[in-house]
């Protein structure tokens, strides 16, 4: 069918819509409503699509469209639910369970007669990590099942309301911040983290620090840091550390309010918002005894000859920072006796390549965005050239542009079936570095590589493995995709061709290396793109900024 999907954003569930869709062999074109009523009424009379899908829609169907085509709204709250901040009551109300529900549009919002339905649990996550994995696996099979019964022709939707319907109709309204105001004196822990994992991306927890007001993004229990109620206790890469009535917790970043004054008014690691006074710096060890339970974005972790890198940072961006950090975590691994080494692991985002927030912030761009690119470079290098050992890369989540090519470096690379890659960078202008030039087309061949970056589509992992993005499709939940990890690579470190693998993966390298070696890979890459970075007209710069700042209407 000719599919047209209308979104507010082309955000991580229409990626994946958009993907899996096409991968039935469907023709799938999108229209941001963003750019306005028009654009979407010129879309639909461009295309004439069959059906009309919105995956994520902040904003109503021109009543022309919905009135003379068939359109398909995503709604992430259970039959009977209605309302535009479903997930946020849900995690306010600590829903054990949720749904998603495809329904037809109409005049009153999420009023329309149903296609299909979907539950799925409610983990103990933030709201972003929920919507990104429970509810858009709920969200894709509810979807592939309206596509499958409209394309029939003989179903009927059910009304939401009748004899036959046995869910209660109940309207939620806009969860505003006066529901989320943290009482610092009184809240328990556990109240702070919900109020914080509620809105975890958007909106954040409106709140004053230091006397400023600001929007906290995030939480995390803390075991052992404690003091007076809504004090500021110590910092741990980038994030604060804030005491509660009966323990603390971390909040991994701030965004100042728009009217503040603050030139970077957008999400930012907390430290950085919070420059003075400085508070101490508590660092977690890397390896984390067994009886804590506190935050830490990078952790090791051994089992038998298997040995886990595991990391995660907020929205998959990667700082300077981070990325040294996360080298200096590879190395330390490389010093342990394993013969499987996984990078990753964790449920939700692998990674999305430097952290374009930090660099908008940073007071020169252009140089901010060199030393990130620089120190990325570095941690894909290591990967590269790691030849006494095998390397997985385990992808939970969403990978894209330098986070796509990080996972590539290894030599194998496992993905969740949920996940969505964008292995390309021309969506922000620029032409790419992580030696994508050497990875890339090592993996899928050189015409595929350059429809890949050149097209620049989100790839489903079903796409990724047929492709060769990707080794192995890993069908799980997302909360029980760590554990299936461990159990492949504890298999694979006692698989008897193991060491006969590892010697010719170093002889490859050695064949790689002599043929064309990795500095000249690097070198072109970083010449191109620093003549990008340093020129001030160049695309890049617009594009970033209007990407951290959400301008409306972006293109996609």
């Amino acid at each position: 069918m000719d599919i047209l999907l209308v979104a507010s954003a082309f955000n991580s569930l229409s990626q994946r819509v958009y993907a899996e869709l096409s991968d039935l062999g469907h023709r799938v074109d999108v229209v941001l409503a963003a750019h306005g009523p028009d654009a979407v009424r010129s879309a639909v009379r461009d295309r004439r699509p069959e059906l009309i899908i919105a995956p994520m829609l902040k904003t109503a169907l021109p009543d022309d469209v919905w009135q003379r085509h068939t359109c398909l709204v995503v709604h992430p709250g259970p039959l009977g639910d209605r309302g535009p901040s479903s997930l946020d009551w849900a995690i306010a109300e600590q829903a054990p369970h949720w749904g998603v529900t495809v329904l037809q549009a109409e005049a009153a919002m999420d009023a329309g007669a149903v296609w299909a339905s979907e539950p799925f649990p409610v983990e103990q996550v933030g709201k972003s990590d929920l919507y990104r994995n429970e509810a858009a696996d709920a969200a894709l099979t509810a979807v592939h099942q309206a596509v499958r019964r409209y394309a029939e022709g003989s179903y009927k939707p059910r009304p939401q309301s009748g004899p036959e319907i046995r869910a209660r109709v109940v309207w939620r309204d806009v969860f505003r911040q006066p529901r989320r105001r943290i009482d610092w004196a009184a809240d328990d822990t556990a109240t702070v983290l919900r109020k914080l994992r509620g809105a975890d991306s958007q909106p954040g927890v409106l709140d004053e620090v230091r006397d400023r007001e600001v929007f906290l993004h995030g939480g995390h229990p803390e075991d052992r840091l404690r003091g007076r109620p809504g004090e500021l206790l110590a910092t741990r890469a980038g994030a604060v550390c804030r005491a509660t009535r009966d323990g603390a917790v971390w909040i991994p970043e701030l965004r100042p309010r728009k009217n503040s004054g603050d030139p970077a008014p957008f999400r930012r690691p907390a430290a950085d918002v919070l420059t003075d006074p400085a508070l101490p710096e508590d660092p977690a060890p890397l390896e984390l005894p067994p009886d804590r339970r506190t935050w830490t974005d990078i952790h090791y972790r051994q089992h038998g000859d298997v040995g886990f890198v595991s990391f995660s940072f907020p929205g998959g961006a990667m700082s300077t920072g981070h990325c040294r950090r996360l080298l200096a975590a590879y190395e330390y691994a490389l010093a342990r006796p394993t013969r499987v080494l996984v990078l990753g692991g964790r449920r939700d985002f692998f990674s999305n390549g430097i952290h374009l927030n930090v660099i908008e912030a940073a007071p020169d761009p252009a140089a901010e965005s060199w030393t990130n690119l620089n120190a990325m470079d570095d941690l894909v290098e290591a990967v590269l050239r790691t030849t006494d050992r095998l390397v997985v890369a385990a992808l939970g989540g969403n990978a894209a542009a330098g986070g796509a090519m990080l996972a590539l470096a290894a030599d194998e690379v496992w993905c969740r079936t949920g996940a969505v890659l964008n292995p390309h960078y021309r969506r922000m202008g620029l032409y790419g570095s992580e030696f994508w030039t050497y990875s890339l087309p090592r993996r899928v061949g050189a015409d595929t590589a350059a429809r890949l970056t050149e097209e620049a589509q989100p790839v489903s992992a079903a796409t990724a493995a047929r492709t060769g993005l990707v080794d192995r499709l890993l069908p799980v939940p997302a909360q029980g995709f760590t554990g299936e990890v461990e159990r492949l690579a504890a298999t694979l470190a006692e698989r008897p061709d193991l060491d006969r693998r590892i010697a010719a993966k170093a002889a490859t390298r050695r064949a790689d290396e002599a043929e064309r070696p990795l500095a000249a890979y690097r070198k072109d890459e970083l010449a191109r793109m620093r003549a990008l970075f340093f020129d001030p007209t160049a695309p890049y710069h617009a594009l970033r900024s209007d990407f951290v700042r959400k301008v409306p209407g972006g293109a996609r």
